[in-house]
């Protein structure tokens, strides 16, 4: 599976295939099948190990100081340093094209961890928690996917800094909305 996980990581998921795995192990493609059922089991297992990864920089940003920025950082840190992986978990289109509100809990599996973050750390509702998030996400997909199919480069002040500004305009904003209501 390590072997596997890592020609996704430099390759892309299309490149793993049967005879590159045999080739990595340094044998014939024969051996991986005496493991798996198919290369299709092999696959499900690289996801697996990517989401565990992915995880990894989930609650390292959810245990920052301020969680939900952290974890914007964190979404963004792992398009650049694992920018084939989050390619494959974020970038590939799905055969039921879900609508906004259906996509993150698709996608993550922290989502309702997030959403409390949201509501306990910035004092507002929980739909309006899930309004800021969503806007937020849209903004820091944005970042990591010109960060991980290589168009574009930040630095963490530029990051920390565009962050900072678009959640708070949006954050002001969403409070305001809140307020009239």
């Amino acid at each position: 599976m390590e072997a596997a996980l890592r020609i996704v990581k430099t390759d892309g998921f299309d490149a793993l295939t049967s005879r590159e795995l045999g080739a990595r192990l340094g044998s014939s493609a024969r051996p991986i099948f005496t493991v798996f059922k198919s290369m299709e089991e092999v696959q499900q297992g690289v996801m697996k190990s990517a989401r565990a990864l992915y995880k990894e920089y989930v609650d390292k940003g959810l245990a920052e100081e301020r969680p939900f920025k952290g974890l914007g950082t964190q979404y963004i840190l792992f398009s650049v340093h694992e920018p084939k992986l989050f390619q494959l978990m974020f970038m590939t289109g799905r055969p039921q094209i879900p609508d906004l509100p259906g996509v993150l809990p698709l996608i993550e599996e922290s989502y309702e961890k997030i959403l409390a973050s949201i509501r306990d750390d910035y004092g507002i509702s929980a739909p309006l928690a899930e309004k800021l998030y969503h806007h937020l996400w849209i903004y820091t997909h944005g970042i990591a996917t010109l960060c991980a199919t290589g168009m574009c480069r930040f630095t963490g002040a530029e990051i920390n800094s565009m962050m900072t500004e678009v959640f708070t305009s949006i954050l002001e904003h969403v409070r305001e909305g809140e307020d009239r209501d």
